[in-house]
């Protein structure tokens, strides 16, 4: 079955090809034949206006944005770039909201991911999971400082952005005698572009901290640090620019992603799965005993997820408004449902429910209420809950065993398969009155397709040019030792 699976997989990367190309004569189609484009370009807040609109919630407004363009000719263009204000254009009340959001997002990987992880590997790995997403995280902010920012949120093509912002140039705050100026974000223009860049980098370093839990316990430390690195530029930062820059080819489309159930989840989540049919097993998988070490330390981290979700689904809003409130009520919701669904799913099928099973529950309907989060309403959340929890049990218990994957740590069975779900039902429970759209499964799965084609085969070639340069995996010697002491030279006691 892993023969098979490579075998799609290098197939996938001449179908990546063709869809590349067909991709590319999208974009170049005349602007008639792409007319969203445009209303979704105006939506982004002008100067003068009084409420934000982010890259995650752009297209919700561009509705009554397009009606006030065709009301008054003499309106002035929306802005399209970041851009300079007046300090008094900026809300206190907004940026202390995404001051604390950022905060509770980094606060997701870490501690709460780094110990969500640690917890479930074995006990002679625990320091080398822990360290790998703290690496992660100090890595990303480098690559998101130098240039991911700037490809991800400047406009550029429809695929990618420019490069006006590499080293954040031409960011900044000027205080000065009669008054103060600094640069926002034509994606949030009531809140300085400094509290925006460093909000979105805490999404660039989540998403590939994700993947680890596909590959742990048996990648370089070293190799591990060169594919974050591509992956991040050549792969998260697209997908952020196709989803959420206003001009973004799926953007522009019409595709729902609130809060980066394509750009964080499903990406991670196939790249996970890429990581480890790449990697192969762990020695020893299906004959060894691989339980948790940790379930403790599980279950903190998965406490730490969950509070912090909060900004990462509510701090979507990208302000201190009643839809921030409302994606924080959804949030809590789903994840509710979610967690008793996977646990009540265990409890049938295994005859007891675990501590493990509700806590991946509980992640399993934070990441599908993601996308959904500030387009449902109270019903959608319950539906979509349910449904995350019962399907990514299957797919981390009977889907995992029945393909043969070692998915160490379910990244995909979660991640992957909990962001389709989520991706999927928002075009589904789609309410207008909140999101200023109806949802469509078509344009959902639209946005699917293309993240699972171009994160799986972009993936898939890197990870096989860096085992071809250095080489992807420990030897089995240090595999079985352990990594914390053959990687790092330390161990718990």
């Amino acid at each position: 079955m892993r023969n098979l699976l490579m075998s799609l997989l290098m197939a996938g990367s001449l179908i990546g090809a063709s869809v590349g190309t067909a991709l590319a004569q999208d974009a170049s189609a005349p602007a008639a034949a792409s007319a969203p484009a445009s209303v979704a370009t105006a939506a982004a807040s002008a100067p003068d206006t009084a409420s934000p609109v982010s890259a995650n919630t752009a297209m919700a407004s561009s509705a009554e944005a397009a009606a006030a363009s065709g009301a008054s000719e003499a309106a002035p263009a929306a802005p399209t770039e970041p851009f300079s204000v007046d300090s008094s254009k900026i809300s206190s009340g907004d940026t202390a909201w995404m001051l604390t959001s950022t905060a509770l997002v980094l606060f997701m990987t870490v501690p709460g991911l780094a110990l969500f992880y640690a917890g479930m590997v074995r006990k002679k790995n625990v320091l080398a999971t822990v360290m790998q997403s703290f690496a992660i995280c100090c890595l990303v902010t480098i690559i998101w400082t130098v240039v991911g920012y700037s490809m991800a949120f400047t406009p550029g093509s429809a695929f990618l952005g420019g490069f006006s912002r590499v080293f954040l140039h031409g960011m900044n705050y000027i205080k000065g005698d009669k008054a103060t100026t600094l640069t926002v974000s034509h994606l949030a223009s009531t809140i300085p572009e400094s509290v925006y860049f460093v909000y979105q980098m805490t999404f660039a370093i989540i998403t590939p901290a994700l993947i680890t839990g596909a590959f742990a316990d048996r990648m370089k430390f070293s190799a591990m640090l060169v594919f974050m690195t591509l992956w991040s530029l050549i792969v998260y930062s697209p997908i952020a620019h196709m989803v959420w820059e206003p001009t973004g080819w799926l953007a522009s489309a019409g595709v729902l992603d609130f809060a980066g159930g394509t750009v964080v989840h499903i990406n991670a989540g196939v790249a996970g799965l890429v990581c480890c049919l790449v990697l192969g097993k762990r020695v020893g998988y299906g004959r060894e005993v691989m339980a948790p070490h940790n379930l403790v330390l599980s279950l903190i981290g998965a406490s730490m997820l969950w509070v912090g979700w909060f900004g990462f689904n509510a701090g979507s809003a990208v302000a201190a408004d009643g839809r921030a409130g409302f994606a924080m009520l959804t949030t809590q919701i789903a994840t509710a449902f979610a967690a008793f669904g996977w646990m009540f799913a265990e409890w049938i099928v295994k005859g007891k429910p675990s501590v493990l099973g509700i806590i991946s529950g509980a992640v399993a309907g934070l990441v599908a209420i993601t996308p959904a989060s500030g387009f449902v309403g109270v019903t959608g959340a319950i539906v979509i809950g349910i449904v995350a929890g019962v399907v990514c049990f299957w797919s981390a218990t009977w889907l995992k065993t029945k393909l043969g994957y070692d998915d160490s740590l379910d990244a995909f069975g979660v991640h992957g398969i909990g962001g389709i779900v989520g991706a999927l039902l928002t075009g589904v429970f789609a309410v207008k009155d909140i999101g200023g759209f109806d949802g469509s499964v078509l344009l959902q799965a639209k946005g699917v397709l293309t993240t699972v084609i171009y994160s799986g085969v972009v993936s898939f070639i890197l990870l096989k040019i860096i085992d071809m340069v250095m080489g992807l995996r420990v030897t089995e010697e240090q595999e079985r030792e352990g990594l914390d002491v053959t990687l790092h030279g330390e161990h718990v006691e």
